[in-house]
């Protein structure tokens, strides 16, 4: 039995180096989350990024700033703040679709309401347009109250946002509509108002009390909808920050003791039972069970696992009870590395993105310069106040910098959650962008194309042998030899036919083969050099076997006893399942394909071979400065190269390429130079984070081809007094639904038959 459990240790505090991540609330458009960032990054030593879409600013803090100091800069533009340890876009935005479904309730039936007197004249019974006024004035001001508070902190701290225009707008339309009934003439008992698209029919009567109500309901009713897909979206970070689990029984001493996960040290002992979930990284110690591993790895087939098979944190136990011992705790567990990825996916920024929140930037500013010239300009040209008032308006509420800003991060966070849920963690925004680039693929034999473990690929019998002699003597020997060759013969055979029998007066000769007798034969198994010079005759047919087996890279090992050769085995490491079928999908997707392997050139162009990869593009033999030179040889032919492997040897190939995958079996130097970490082995998950990047890029361009070509059209149509304002609320809010839904379409990504 294992020490007892230890108290669970304090938090260390964040290094100055590290991501340090924030709540934010307050925000309402990309503008709010750029004016964050600005006033971050004047602070010395402080690299931030602020995402509208996840609620979160990511601070990068070598400058020594404490979190009390990061947390009263971003107070100070007006916001609030919190340290976050955990948690997603999901909580930020679900909370904020439930506060704005709360005002919803109230005002959709107030406004509806209001623009049918003012939409339907036959409605406008005598004193209509006074009860207008009760009805919108709710809406208008505590309906529309966040927007108003939030553009008033904007204006206090110097910043005009989303929130400016809809507050200018509906304060405004309020405003007006007062003017009109107090001293406009408009309050008179009988007065009839038409409805009309423009401005053409507007006079010192016409009041805009339904555009306030409905501009305010439809930018909440476009906040609700918004945020409930930006949780959407997210759904698969939050899977992923709840997977880790609250709560183990640990054994002591004293028997089986429940404490906190987090309290778990490394060498600790813990039970899992079935339905629960693995506390942390561990060696099963005792008992057997299946194991659902789909959250983490995207497999749906569970996983059986048995005595002295590692399991992972988060992981669910489906059967049997499990012994699990702790290898890795805390910050060095699968599920802590897999989060620390996606959040530095969310602190970086795509180039595409970077744009669009520069446009945002100076967007709000440039719109209401344009409803002031345009309100003069139709005063000037003669129009009646009232009808330049509708322009201005108009222009003020239709302008939607929050479907530029939504664009990219909209798009990129779902395709973070998606690949998540496929077995691929994406280090940054960048990567996600060169993964669509891609056009040359270096793929690392060992490990990557191959299982990277030897096993027996052919058994060739002279004629009067069987195979089932042959693998049953030859492993009886091979299963003393602690070869790798050796072992992999001895697996073989007890795969095949259970227990063999046992062997007696067992020699082995290193570097060349292994002697002993066996149910009455002697046997001796080893090189074709070895096992000639002991006396054992080998026929012509078992030579040109041995021969064929050197030429395609492979081992071959020689079996013979009572002084006849009886077999050739072919011992060699065999592609893994699915690589086939991962090769031609690259192949379809136009990628150029490259094999290097630190094995011998032979044994890497017959690995090429069985996968129909040209041997031209082959290197074999090739040390890890190598391995690099040739990454660099291939981008310098003008290729934007993707490499893929597994091992220490790669880590220098993976560091230079324009994009690194790391499989996520491989070693921890691998994973830390690689830009994607791939968490199953199948090499068909290289071509589904490929078919995704390129999915994702299909995205962001429709996303920012519709905010831009939106804006575009739709102000000069309202400067021009084509749209009436309460319309203009409408397309406003319609437009930055429409980005965030056409973004969710990545969650219904799936690998080689994706469709948009």
């Amino acid at each position: 039995m294992t020490t007892a459990a230890r108290r669970a240790p304090v938090p260390a505090p964040p290094q100055a180096e590290d991501l340090l991540e924030f709540s934010v609330g307050g925000m309402t458009c990309s503008s709010c989350a750029a004016r964050i960032e600005r006033q971050l990054n004047r602070l010395d030593g402080v690299t931030a990024t602020v995402s509208y879409v996840t609620g979160r600013a990511y601070v990068t803090n070598s400058g020594g700033r404490g979190t009390a100091e990061l947390i009263a800069t971003i107070e100070t533009a007006g916001y609030t703040a919190a340290f976050a340890s955990g948690g997603s876009a999901g909580m930020v935005a679900g909370n904020e679709s439930r506060a704005a479904g709360r005002r919803l309730v109230v005002c959709i039936p107030l406004a509806l309401a209001t623009i049918v007197l003012a939409m339907v004249p036959s409605a406008q019974f005598p004193g209509w347009q006074w009860v207008s006024l009760v009805l919108a004035a709710p809406v208008g001001i505590w309906g529309a109250w966040p927007l108003h508070s939030a553009a008033w902190r904007g204006i206090g701290h110097g910043a005009a946002t989303m929130d400016t225009l809809v507050s200018l707008g509906v304060t405004t339309s309020i405003g007006w509509s007062l003017y009109a009934l107090l001293f406009g003439g408009a309050g008179q008992v009988g007065m009839r108002m038409p409805f009309a698209l423009t401005f053409g029919l507007a006079s010192g009567q016409t009041i805009y009390l339904d555009a306030a109500a409905g501009v305010t309901t439809a930018v909440l009713a476009g906040r609700y909808l918004e945020a409930r897909a930006r949780a959407r979206s997210g759904s698969a970070l939050t899977a992923l920050a709840a997977l880790a689990a609250k709560d183990v029984t640990v054994l002591t001493d004293e028997g089986e003791r429940t404490m906190p996960a987090e309290a778990l040290q490394v060498g600790d002992v813990f039970v899992v039972r079935p339905g629960e979930k693995i506390a942390t990284d561990g060696v099963v110690t005792g008992g057997g069970s299946a194991v659902d591993t789909s959250l983490l790895t995207g497999e749906s087939v569970p996983r059986e696992i048995t005595i002295g098979d590692e399991v992972t944190g988060g992981t669910v136990n489906l059967t049997g009870r499990l012994v699990v011992r702790a290898d890795r705790v805390g910050s060095d567990t699968t599920l802590a590395h897999m989060t620390r990825l996606v959040a530095e996916a969310l602190a970086s920024k795509a180039r595409s993105q970077r744009v669009a929140d520069r446009a945002a930037a100076v967007f709000v500013p440039c719109v209401i310069a344009l409803a002031v010239v345009t309100l003069g300009f139709w005063l000037g040209a003669g129009l009646p106040g009232a009808s330049a008032w509708s322009a201005s308006v108009a222009v003020l509420v239709v302008a939607c910098p929050c479907a530029l800003g939504l664009a990219t991060p909209a798009a990129l966070l779902a395709a973070l959650g998606r690949g998540a849920e496929l077995g691929i963690l994406i280090r940054g925004a960048q990567s996600l962008e060169t993964i669509g680039r891609v056009n040359a693929l270096v793929l690392d034999k060992t490990g990557t194309l191959t299982t990277g473990t030897m096993s027996v690929q052919t058994v060739t019998t002279a004629p009067d042998s069987d195979e089932a002699t042959a693998l049953v003597l030859t492993g009886a020997v091979e299963i003393a030899s602690e070869h790798p060759v050796g072992q992999a013969i001895a697996i073989e055979a007890v795969r095949r036919y259970g227990q063999l029998p046992p062997v007696s007066g067992f020699t082995s000769v290193a570097g060349a083969g292994v002697r002993g007798a066996v149910a009455g034969h002697e046997v001796t198994v080893g090189r074709a050099a070895f096992v000639t010079e002991s006396g054992v005759a080998m026929p012509d047919g078992l030579r040109a076997a041995a021969a064929r087996a050197a030429e395609s890279g492979q081992t071959a090992v020689v079996a013979g006893w009572d002084g006849q050769a009886h077999a050739v085995l072919t011992v060699g490491d065999s592609p893994r399942p699915g690589a086939a079928a991962a090769v031609s999908r690259l192949r379809h997707l136009g990628l150029m394909l490259f094999v290097l392997s630190g094995d011998t050139r032979e044994a890497a162009e017959a690995t090429a071979s069985r996968l129909s990869i040209p041997a031209g593009n082959v290197f074999g033999g090739t040390q890890p400065a190598a391995k690099a030179r040739v990454v660099r040889e291939l981008q310098n032919a003008g290729y934007t190269v993707a490499m893929a492997g597994d091992g220490v040897n790669d880590a220098a190939a993976l560091a230079a390429a324009d994009l690194g995958m790391a499989m996520g079996s491989g070693a921890d130097a691998a994973i830390g130079a690689s830009d994607l970490t791939l968490t199953r082995s199948d090499p068909g998950v290289i071509a589904d984070a490929i078919e995704l990047a390129r999915a994702t890029r299909r995205i962001v361009r429709v996303n920012l081809a519709w905010a831009f070509g939106y804006n575009l059209v739709a102000i000069p149509l309202a400067a021009l007094g084509y749209l009436n304002p309460l319309f203009a609320g409408i397309a406003m809010s319609a437009s930055s639904l429409i980005v965030v839904s056409n973004s969710l379409l990545l969650r219904r990504f799936r690998p080689n038959r994706w469709r948009p």
